[in-house]
């Protein structure tokens, strides 16, 4: 992935969002062609890689031991010229797009094995039900139906090789346009649009000239 380095994210920034990834598009060259599943992946620390599973009858388990990436996108939106002061002054502006991105790399394993997979779903579930009032555990299914469930689903693994984070947030442009950009995103009415003002108003300016 291209990234100029005032959008890189430093090893510490990289690792947070890392621990925190949640939803991800995995992709896996195989020998058919590129396979591509959506689905939760869990980080474990211990193991250094990226956890979760998919439907056994899905294809993508079969890629054992393919080259793959889990793609995690945060936050995006459109940026107008027109957000920019210096459209007034100059006009040399152009639209772009902010965005969030964090590309994990790395060989795919499969786990075809029930305990394996009911421990995966426990810690997936127990993240994710967290903060809950009354957080739902996998215990609280009936047995037999949880063994049935864990049959029809595969567990998958990337053990990770390379994670790149991006994250490009109008760090290039000067203050005056930043505070362009968070009004004119601040004035719409899209939650997305919201959130990435929010990111931008969060982070500093390089003052720099590249572009995504």
């Amino acid at each position: 992935m291209y990234i100029p380095q005032q959008f890189a994210l430093s090893e510490k920034e990289t690792e947070a969002a890392l621990a925190q990834a949640g939803f991800a598009q995995l992709v896996t060259h195989a020998s058919s062609g590129l396979l591509v599943t959506p689905l939760p992946l869990l980080y474990d620390q211990a193991r250094h890689s990226l956890i979760g599973h998919v439907s056994r009858a899905n294809p993508h388990w079969q890629a054992d031991g393919r080259e793959s990436v889990a793609i995690f996108s945060g936050p995006q939106a459109y940026i107008s010229p027109s957000f920019y002061a210096t459209k007034a002054e100059t006009g040399k502006v152009v639209p772009t797009w902010n965005y969030e991105v964090l590309n994990v790399y790395g060989r795919l394993v499969t786990h075809d094995d029930a305990d394996w997979v009911r421990n995966l779903v426990t810690m997936l579930t127990n993240r994710h039900e967290q903060g809950r009032t009354e957080p739902w555990q996998v215990t609280d299914a009936p047995e037999s139906y949880t063994r049935a469930q864990l049959r029809a689903i595969v567990g998958v693994e990337l053990v990770i090789s390379k994670v790149e984070g991006k994250v490009k947030m109008s760090q290039n442009q000067p203050e005056r346009n930043r505070t362009g950009v968070i009004a004119g995103l601040k004035a719409s009415d899209a939650p997305h649009d919201q959130l990435v003002a929010d990111r931008v108003d969060g982070l500093g300016s390089t003052n720099a000239n590249g572009r995504g």
